[in-house]
């Protein structure tokens, strides 16, 4: 099973299972990581915003103009800034790594 590292808001790196076609969103709710996702994944919000480490960020596909849009709404926007909802785990992004932005 493919792992991922989510990088909470205080340093604390947290390597977890990310099973294949969970959003990273889901797989933070699985394991208790502190991202909220108020529109449940539906691309309404901007909630589940996370910091891909760059060098993952050329390894996922394109935000769509949707994403886009949402992120233009979240606090503390980075280059690699994506939306945990809209990136969906597979084999090849085993090892990923997000982190989570400070909050206001």
């Amino acid at each position: 099973m493919p792992h991922m590292t989510f990088i909470e808001r205080d340093g604390t790196k947290r390597e977890v299972d990310a099973p294949v076609g969970l959003s990273v969103l889901e797989i933070a709710h699985k394991h208790d990581i502190d991202l909220e996702g108020a529109c449940e994944g539906s691309l309404a919000c901007a909630t589940c915003h996370v910091i891909v480490d760059p060098e993952w960020a050329g390894r996922l596909s394109a935000p769509t103009d949707d994403e886009e849009d949402m992120l233009d709404l979240a606090f503390g926007l980075e280059k690699t800034s994506r939306l945990g909802c809209q990136i969906v785990m597979t084999d090849g992004l085993d090892g990923l790594t997000v982190r989570l932005p400070k909050v206001g």
